[in-house]
């Protein structure tokens, strides 16, 4: 039972990837509407993926939990600067963001594989 736990943590993380990665087309809209859906997205990915990512570290073998929890760490200050960057709506500063937050997820991503 554990084993399908942290598959179904993984396929999550991958899903949840997969759609915050969709988001770059999304930050060309400078509507109001669209930067309070963005953020709100935002917030609720990156809670399921701590969820999840906490769940795949403590069940990872110890000497994969360091690099994992590096890769998490560094992954979730992006995704704070990102969500930062969707409250100032400013589109320059949020591409950058998540240029930077999309690197981390994509190391994220290989480091579980």
């Amino acid at each position: 039972m554990e084993d399908m736990d942290y598959k179904g943590s993984v396929l999550r993380i991958k899903k949840c990837a997969f759609d915050l990665l969709s988001l770059e087309e999304d930050m060309l809209d400078d509507s109001e509407d669209s930067w309070d859906l963005m953020g709100r997205d935002l917030r609720l990915k990156s809670t399921f993926l701590y969820c999840d990512l906490n769940h795949v570290i403590s069940s990872a073998r110890d000497e994969h939990k360091k690099t994992l929890t590096d890769l998490a760490n560094k992954l979730f200050d992006f995704m704070e600067e990102l969500d930062e960057a969707v409250k100032s709506r400013s589109i320059t500063l949020t591409q950058v963001r998540y240029n930077d937050a999309a690197l981390a997820l994509q190391e994220v991503i290989v480091s579980l594989h």
